[in-house]
Parts: C-alpha cells; sequence; structure tokens
C-alpha cells in the first residue's frame, strides 16, 4: 500500500511538472526567439557522431516514454556541463534524440540541467534558475529517472510539440521504433 501511495504521488509530481513551463511568458515570440537560438546552437547536433565528438554522451541507450503523454527520447548529455550555475542557451547539457527503426537518431529537442542542492546554497532564498528568460522545474528526489533534485527545462526545438514547446513530455516523439536488443 506504501509502494501505491508512492507511485501515486510520483505521477502526481511528474504530471505537474509536464506542464508547458510557456504559459508564464506574455509574448510567445520570445518562446521563438530562444528556440531559434537552441536551433542555431544545436545544428551540428543533428549528427549524434558530432554530439559524441563534442562531449556528449549517452547515460543509457534507451528511449524514455510516458504512457500516455508521449516520449522524452534517448538522452545524451555532456556531464561537464551539468553542474549549479546558471546554465546558457548555446551550451543545452542534453541533446534529446528519436531513435530510428535503421538505428539511426533524429535529433529532437535539448534538455537544461542544473544539480538542485547546489543550486540551492548557492542562492537559498533566491528563485530557481532560467535559461533564456524560460523558468526551469524543479523535479525532486527521488524520481522514477535515478536523480537527485534537479531543475530541468525541455526544449522542442527540432520537433513541434502540441503540449507546448517546454513541457517535459512530447506526444510527436515516440520510442516505437527504438530497435529491441536481442534476447539470449
Amino acid at each position: 500500500m506504501l509502494e501505491n501511495a508512492r507511485k501515486t504521488s510520483l505521477a502526481m509530481g511528474i504530471a505537474l511538472l509536464a506542464l508547458p513551463v510557456a504559459l508564464a511568458h506574455a509574448d510567445p515570440r520570445d518562446d521563438w526567439a530562444f528556440l531559434a537560438q537552441v536551433r542555431q546552437a544545436t545544428a551540428a547536433y543533428r549528427n549524434i557522431n558530432v554530439a559524441a565528438q563534442a562531449g556528449y554522451v549517452a547515460r543509457d541507450p534507451f528511449c524514455v516514454s510516458g504512457p500516455d503523454r508521449g516520449a522524452m527520447g534517448v538522452h545524451v548529455a555532456n556531464p561537464t556541463l551539468i553542474g549549479g550555475n546558471q546554465p546558457q542557451v548555446s551550451e543545452p547539457q542534453i541533446v534529446i534524440y528519436e531513435p530510428q527503426a535503421d538505428g539511426s537518431m533524429v535529433l529532437v529537442g535539448v534538455e537544461y540541467v542544473v544539480m538542485a542542492d547546489a543550486w540551492d546554497a548557492q542562492y537559498p532564498n533566491g528563485p530557481g534558475p532560467s535559461v533564456g528568460g524560460q523558468l526551469m522545474l524543479k523535479f525532486p528526489a527521488p524520481n522514477l529517472f535515478d536523480m537527485p533534485s534537479i531543475y530541468v527545462l525541455h526544449a522542442w526545438a527540432w520537433r513541434n510539440n502540441p503540449d507546448g514547446n517546454f513541457a517535459m513530455w512530447n506526444r510527436n516523439v515516440t520510442c516505437q521504433k527504438q530497435p529491441l536488443p536481442a534476447l539470449s
């Protein structure tokens, strides 16, 4: 019973995080300018090999999929960029790919990440971090990604998201094409 309550609490927390951050902005042109900056900064990473040469590595090769909200995709992170500092639009900590049936990857978005403990220690009474004017959301631990508490912002710069450019999940991204590993 306690396990079910914990899962329900986690699911409710994730549902709140799925709300688009864009609602806080009065002028959608700011959002489009931000996404244009992201596309410019990450255009070379449409080739996942270029991202790897720039220091991005996959935490695991599996695509993150939601039961009813779409997917996030395969997260490829640059560990040297993850910390407690103010993130820069031009340096996303994570690039997100959608796996294809032929094994290739298509860049669909980015994720900005700030370690919450480091940020909160540096700014104990301040607001959470932001990127290019976009507020980041706190994703507390424990969480389904087995991560410590983090601030996150997804930016769907390369794939339209019907739920908003900064929603956590994207219904236009799928994990269904990811080849499954052979069973031994």
